[in-house]
């Protein structure tokens, strides 16, 4: 399930301006019918629902979380670099410009990201 609704997306990030999209399974929220259509963003959060399905849902957001915070200190509370170096991020980020990436992906790949700096 689709919605589009920016007051969600921002009560959910703590009115972050930056977040174009959030995959809370079963649903992605996008800021803006924009983005809804944005073939990227979409392909990046699916690959997010994919991950969380692979890991029984709950568990992917205790490890997301465990990750980003051991990222915070890691990279002396800087945000984006926290962020942008969590397994599930990577894998995402890496894949989303290509469409047959959740055809060909092996389970539980994010791990191949977890180390990789």
């Amino acid at each position: 399930m689709m919605i589009v609704s920016p007051l969600f997306l921002k009560i959910l990030t703590f009115n972050s301006a930056k977040v174009n999209a959030m995959a809370i399974w079963p649903i992605i929220i996008f800021k803006n019918i924009d983005t809804k259509q944005d073939s990227i963003i979409l392909n990046h959060e699916k690959i997010h629902h994919r991950q969380q399905l692979e890991l029984v849902i709950l568990p992917f957001y205790v490890l997301y979380f465990s990750e980003y915070f051991v990222n915070l200190f890691k990279y002396k509370f800087v945000h984006h670099q926290a962020y942008m170096n969590i397994s599930f991020e990577r894998e995402a980020y890496t894949n989303q410009n290509n469409p047959q990436y959740l055809s060909n992906r092996k389970f539980l790949n994010h791990f191949k990201y977890l180390y990789k700096q």
